[in-house]
């Protein structure tokens, strides 16, 4: 068969030019994005300092006031920097992160909120709460998610595992504020039923003021709603209370699915052991706490 190769090395000249013609354009596109990015945070932030949350004006109050601190992980810079500007703004500290694992390295125990992003390299946002809720030092540590994953069961399985609220991208900074302040507001004024400091069954203890559960000794690693619902069960001993009034006490009013109080339940009844089967349900009632 014969072969024409001069048509051959001019289609093979053809393919080299059109490669290295398509990979300067990947190239091209991806410069003029990052410059893009780089270009809208600058203009937002600058448009923001004008027009975005008002800084606090008594000075003399901010500094006499301990800031809160507040985590962000997520691995969009672009979106880090505008929360931690907004975030500082209204007067928190902030330490932004672009990896679980380099938030990791940080002593997570000094944080009063933690914002994480679920899609993230090796370690997603959904292991990194995991390890929070594992850990007794900032198990009760509030969470939120802020993830483009918006479906149902993205949103359950975050509340599954123990956040305290969940923002899907895109969203308005000004939400993202008003979320952050629900949260931190429950957080710090969540208020035990009964004027008790600690509240014991046998060996089960639970200490309001410092907001540890231990049994024998052994400090139990509960998420702050699940604190809050045992406290609320081990002091109203012998009482069947409603899903409406745990959740007034434990979600402050804030109107969550039943499915939300029934999972928190369950995954507390696990982490109590053997004191799990003293919490009873009454099918059509409620919840109570039976010794």
């Amino acid at each position: 068969m014969f072969l024409d190769y001069k048509f051959i090395k001019s289609l093979l000249q053809n393919y080299y030019k059109t490669t290295f013609f398509i990979l300067q354009s990947i190239f091209f596109l991806r410069l003029v994005r990052l410059l893009f990015t780089k270009v809208f945070v600058y203009l937002y932030l600058s448009s923001a300092a004008q027009f975005d949350t008002p800084p606090m004006k008594n000075n003399a109050i901010r500094l006499q006031m301990k800031k809160l601190r507040i985590l962000v992980v997520d691995d969009e810079e672009s979106l880090c920097e505008i929360l931690k500007f907004n975030l500082e703004r209204a007067g928190y500290d902030v330490v932004t992160k672009h990896s679980a694992e380099s938030a990791l390295a940080l002593d997570l125990s000094t944080f009063d909120l933690m914002i994480l992003d679920i899609m993230m390299g090796e370690l997603s946002g959904f292991s990194l709460a995991k390890i929070i809720r594992e850990r007794a030092e900032t198990a009760a540590t509030p969470i939120i998610f802020c993830s483009a994953l918006d479906s149902e069961q993205d949103k359950i399985k975050g509340l599954d595992i123990g956040a305290d609220d969940y923002i899907s991208k895109p969203f308005s900074v000004a939400e993202v504020l008003a979320r952050v302040r629900s949260v931190l507001r429950r957080s710090q004024h969540s208020v035990a039923p009964k004027k008790e400091d600690v509240v014991t069954y046998k060996s089960l203890e639970v200490n309001t003021m410092s907001k540890r559960c231990t049994i024998s000794g052994e400090e139990i690693a509960l998420t702050r709603k699940e604190f809050d619902i045992l406290v609320l069960l081990l002091s109203s001993r012998g009482t069947i209370l409603s899903r409406e009034q745990i959740m007034q006490h434990a979600w402050s009013g804030e109107i969550v699915l039943d499915r939300t109080i029934d999972v928190n339940i369950t995954r507390m009844r696990k982490k109590l052991g053997e004191y799990g089967n003293n919490i009873i349900t009454r099918t059509g009632y409620g919840y109570g706490f039976e010794e």
